[in-house]
C-alpha cells in the first residue's frame, strides 16, 4: 500500500486519494469482523470514515475522523453515539513542559491489514501524535501516543452530550461530599474529580465508563489515573493516565448498554465463584464498627449480641471491628478491653452466631511485630529508598504494609492469622485498608495492580463472612468477592448514595453488592429512627445485608452517650430482615446466574427495559435480578413516585396489577411499607411473589 505521502504527491486538495480500491481493501485478517463485507475506509476533504457493517450480534457502526483537528466521533445508525471534545480542550490531549496540548490536524494515514494509522501535529512544536484504531465487530481499540516530545501524562477527552447520560467509574470522589454521602447517577448530574484514580485507591474504581448511547469506554492502564467527569460543570469527560507512554483504550458500540456491559465482562472477566455462602445471603452480618466505632470492649460486644439475640433479629455473624488489638498489628487481643477473647467467643458461639474479627496488614510503627517484619523484609519498600521500609500514614497512626509478593511475609502473616483462629475460635476476617499504596515500591516484576490479585489471593483462604474485600481494577471481578462500601454518613443523603453506589459497583463487574452498614458509619451522630428503618428496607432488596447500629438500642459517637430506639424500630427492621432472608432462594438463583455470566444482580432499570426513556434518569429504584423492582423510600417523606417500565407488575403491598410504563405519582410509604413490585414475565416471578406478597392475594392469570 502507497504510503500517505506517496498518495499525496501531486494533488492538490488535502487528503484526497487515488484509487477507491486502494484505501478500502481488506485484509483477511478482518475475518474476525463478522461480515462479509468487513470494514470500510472512505475519505474526503475533511474526513476520514472507518465503516463497520452490522453482523449477527452486533448493530454496525461507523467512526469518523475529522482531518482538520483530530476529532474522534462514532455513530451507529447515522446517530452519533459518542464524540472526542473539540477546540481547545483536545480530544487526544497531553501534558508536557508545565502545559496541555492536543493533537492537531492528521497529516497521513494509512488502512493495512485491519489498522488505520494516523499521523497528527500538535500545539507543541516539533511534536507529532501517532494513533491506531482497530475496528472489530462491536468495538473499536484506539491507542496513541506522542512522538518527539516527552509527555508525563496522556489522556481522551470526551463531550459528554454525545454519549447521552454516563455510568460506571465506582466510586466518586465529588465536591459534595462523595463518595461518602454523594454519587451521582448518571455521573454527569455531579461534578467528579479524582486525581488518584488507580489500583492502589481506596474507593472502588475501574478504568470502564458506559452511556445511555450504549457506547463504552475502557481505559487498559496499571497506572493512577486523572478523571474528571463534568468537574466544574465542564461538560466534558477527561481520562487522564499519569503516564507518557502509549494510551490504550477500547470502545464499545452495542445496541444497548446491558450489551456493553457483557463486552466489558468478556474483557475484563466475570465471577468465579461468589465468596459468600447461601446463609450469608440470607442473614445480615453484624459488624460492631458503627455501634461502638474504637469504644469497644468485651462487656459492650457481649451485650450488643445478646440483645440482637433476644430480640429475634437474624444474623449470621458477631463480629468485632477495629480496636480488640493491643496495638495495630500485633494481632493479639489487648488483655485490659478484652480479658478473656475466648470466653467472649464461645458466648457468641452459644447464641448461634459465628465470630469474626477485623484484621489489616498495615503494621503501625509502635507495635512489637513492625520491628520483627522490618528487620525480616516483611514490608513493602520505601519508592526512594529500597533500603528501607515504605512507611504509611492511615487512621490510625504511621504503618508498615506487609509484602504480599514477599512468600515468606505472607506466610508469617497468615500464620498469625490461623493462630488466632485456633486459639480464639475466630471464624473468619474482615480484611480492612488497601493492599499496596502508591508511596511504595512494588516488588521486582511486580506492578502496583498485582497488589490487588495478591490480596484477592491471600483473603480468598478465609472465611470473609459477608464483608468481602474491597478489591478492584480490571481482572478483579473475576474474584468474585463480596463489594462493601465505603462509609456512609448517618443521614438520608448518604442512604441515597449508598443505592446509586451500588448501581455503579454493580455495573463495572462487581455483582455481590451490600450498603455499608445499615445506618451509615461515618462517626456521624446516630442515625434516626426512620433513617435507621428505610435503610434496612432497601438493603432488604439487595444482594446482601451488612447491619451495626442496632435497632434495640446503640451510641452516639459525638457525646459517648446511649441511644435508645422504640419497639417499632425494632419490629420494622425485624420485618426487613425477615423479608430480605424470604428473598433467600430467589436471591441465590441470582448470584448462580451471575457466576455463569456476570450480570448483575442489583441493577439499573434499563439494563432490562432500554426502550423507556425514563429509565435512564431513575437513581432511587433499582431491579433485583429479572423480576423484583424496588423503590424503597429513601426521603423523610410517607410517599413517593414510582416509575414502572413497560410490562405487567404485580404491586405486593396492594395486590393488584399495573400495566407499565406508567409512574404511580404520591405512592404511600408509611413506615412499614416498602414499595416492590414484581414483574410478572419475567424468571423467578413467582418465586419472588411468595417471598414479597403482603396481601395474600394472587395476581390475575393472563
Amino acid at each position: 500500500m502507497l504510503s500517505w505521502h506517496d498518495r499525496m504527491a501531486g494533488i492538490g486538495l488535502a487528503l484526497t486519494a487515488p484509487a477507491l480500491g486502494a484505501i478500502v481493501a481488506v485484509s483477511p485478517a478482518q475475518a474476525d469482523i463478522g461480515s462479509a463485507g468487513g470494514p470500510r475506509v472512505t475519505h474526503n476533504s475533511h474526513s476520514v470514515t472507518v465503516t463497520v457493517p452490522a453482523s449477527s450480534g452486533a448493530p454496525g457502526y461507523s467512526v469518523d475522523i475529522a482531518t482538520a483537528s483530530l476529532t474522534v466521533t462514532t455513530a451507529r445508525g447515522g446517530r452519533t453515539v459518542l464524540a472526542t471534545a473539540g477546540g481547545a480542550t483536545g480530544g487526544l490531549r497531553f501534558h508536557a513542559g508545565g502545559a496541555w496540548q492536543r493533537a492537531t490536524k492528521v497529516t497521513g494515514w494509512t488502512w493495512k491489514k485491519g489498522v488505520l494509522r494516523l499521523h497528527a501535529a500538535t500545539t507543541q512544536n516539533g511534536v507529532t501524535a501517532e494513533a491506531l484504531l482497530t475496528p472489530k465487530a462491536d468495538r473499536y481499540s484506539l491507542s496513541w501516543s506522542v512522538k518527539g516530545g516527552s509527555p508525563d501524562q496522556l489522556g481522551l477527552a470526551y463531550d459528554l452530550k454525545s454519549g447521552g447520560h454516563w455510568y460506571g467509574h465506582g466510586e466518586t470522589a465529588t465536591p459534595q461530599g462523595g463518595p461518602g454521602v454523594d454519587q451521582p447517577w448518571p455521573l454527569e448530574t455531579g461534578h467528579v474529580h479524582d486525581n488518584a484514580f488507580g489500583p492502589a485507591s481506596y474507593e472502588m474504581v475501574d478504568p470502564f465508563w458506559y452511556t445511555s448511547s450504549a457506547t463504552g469506554l475502557l481505559v487498559d492502564t496499571g497506572e493512577v489515573m486523572d478523571v474528571a467527569i463534568n468537574d466544574g460543570g465542564d461538560g466534558l469527560g477527561r481520562f487522564t493516565v499519569d503516564s507518557g507512554g502509549t494510551y490504550n483504550a477500547t470502545v464499545f458500540v452495542e445496541a444497548n448498554p446491558r450489551d456493553v456491559y457483557r463486552d466489558h465482562t468478556g474483557v475484563v472477566g466475570k465471577p468465579a465463584k461468589s465468596d459468600a455462602t447461601y446463609e450469608q445471603y440470607t442473614k445480615p452480618l453484624w459488624n460492631s464498627w458503627a455501634q461502638f466505632y474504637t469504644k469497644v470492649d468485651q462487656n459492650k460486644i457481649l451485650d450488643w449480641a445478646q440483645k440482637l439475640h433476644d430480640n429475634r433479629i437474624p444474623g449470621h455473624t458477631i463480629q468485632l471491628d477495629d480496636k480488640w488489638e493491643s496495638n495495630y498489628g500485633n494481632l493479639t487481643f489487648d488483655p485490659k478491653t478484652f480479658p478473656d477473647a475466648r470466653a467472649m467467643s464461645d458466648k457468641i458461639h452459644a447464641m448461634g452466631y459465628d465470630f469474626g474479627i477485623w484484621v489489616t496488614l498495615w503494621i503501625n510503627l509502635d507495635s512489637t511485630n513492625y520491628q520483627y517484619a522490618a528487620d525480616h523484609g516483611y514490608l513493602l519498600k520505601d519508592k526512594t529508598d529500597g533500603t528501607k521500609p515504605c512507611k504509611v500514614t492511615w487512621w490510625n497512626g504511621t504503618a508498615g504494609i506487609v509484602d504480599l509478593a514477599n512468600p515468606d511475609a505472607k506466610a508469617w502473616y497468615v500464620a498469625n492469622l490461623k493462630k488466632l483462629m485456633s486459639t480464639y475460635r475466630v471464624d473468619g476476617f474482615k480484611f480492612d485498608t488497601r493492599f499496596f499504596d502508591d508511596s511504595c515500591a512494588p516488588d521486582k516484576g511486580y506492578k502496583r495492580a498485582d497488589y490487588q490479585r495478591l490480596g484477592a489471593e491471600l483473603a480468598d483462604g478465609f472465611d470473609l463472612q459477608g464483608a468481602g474485600i474491597r478489591t478492584h481494577w480490571s481482572g478483579s471481578q473475576k474474584t468474585g468477592f463480596v463489594i462493601r462500601q465505603i462509609d456512609k454518613g448517618t443521614g438520608w443523603n448518604s442512604l441515597a448514595a449508598s443505592v446509586t453506589q451500588n448501581l455503579a459497583i454493580s455495573t463495572i463487574g462487581y455483582p455481590f453488592v451490600e450498603t455499608d452498614m445499615i445506618g451509615g458509619s461515618g462517626g456521624q451522630p446516630a442515625p434516626k429512627k426512620d433513617v435507621l428503618i428505610r435503610w434496612a428496607q432497601s438493603a432488604a432488596l439487595m444482594p446482601l445485608m451488612y447491619s451495626s447500629a442496632s435497632p434495640a438500642g446503640t451510641n452516639d459517637v459525638k457525646t459517648g452517650k446511649p441511644v435508645s430506639y422504640d419497639q417499632e424500630t425494632i419490629d420494622r427492621y425485624r420485618d426487613a430482615v425477615q423479608a430480605h432472608g424470604r428473598l433467600a432462594p430467589y436471591i441465590w438463583e441470582q448470584v448462580k446466574h451471575s457466576v455463569a455470566t456476570g450480570d448483575p444482580i442489583m441493577r439499573p432499570l434499563f439494563f432490562d427495559f432500554p426502550k423507556d426513556a425514563p429509565a435512564y434518569t431513575v437513581n432511587d429504584e433499582w431491579m433485583l435480578g429479572p423480576a423484583v423492582l424496588a423503590a424503597p423510600q429513601l426521603t423523610s417523606g410517607t410517599a413517593r413516585d414510582v416509575f414502572l417500565p413497560s410490562g405487567k407488575w404485580f404491586d405486593v403491598n396492594h395486590g393488584t396489577v399495573i400495566r407499565g410504563p406508567k409512574t404511580l405519582r404520591g405512592y404511600r410509604t408509611p413506615l412499614d411499607v416498602t414499595p416492590a413490585f414484581v414483574d410478572l414475565k419475567a424468571p423467578g416471578a413467582a418465586a419472588a411473589i411468595r417471598a414479597l406478597n403482603r396481601t395474600g392475594t394472587a395476581p390475575a392469570a393472563g
